[in-house]
């Protein structure tokens, strides 16, 4: 019975993020064009520079803010085992990335575009050095 009481509880939004949310969906939404302009921005970016890079194939995504690049001859290419050699390659240089086998798809790779442009601009040219392209 305790069990009950107690999983019925504790696994609901606290009070507070209660409010937070009332608010946040009755409140002042002129910030999210400027948002959602300034991701896109940063999506197209990603997209492309990940593209021009020999041995990645990635095709543009229709929300989040992450890219999921196909990196199968690039890690054919290099001599790498798998998407995990080449998550590790790339944080020995300076970018961190989530293996696509984390999520099923191995062979690939996800990378956040939520973040500044100017650091884009420096994981990305990070990447091409990395993978020779």
């Amino acid at each position: 019975a305790m069990k009950k009481v107690q999983s019925q509880s504790t696994s609901n939004p606290a009070s507070i993020s209660q409010a937070a949310a009332v608010a946040a969906l009755n409140g002042d939404h002129a910030c999210v064009g400027a948002m959602v302009a300034e991701f896109k921005k940063r999506h197209d970016y990603v997209v492309a520079a990940l593209d021009a890079i020999d041995g990645l194939s990635c095709v543009a995504g229709d929300g989040a803010f992450y890219a999921f690049p196909n990196a199968a001859d690039a890690i054919a290419r290099l001599g790498l085992k798998d998407d995990l050699g080449l998550a590790s390659t790339l944080l020995e240089n300076g970018v961190a990335v989530v293996p696509g086998s984390a999520f099923g798809a191995a062979g690939y790779f996800r990378v956040s575009f939520a973040t500044g442009m100017d650091k884009l601009q420096a994981a990305m040219g990070r990447i091409a050095a990395a993978l020779g392209g």
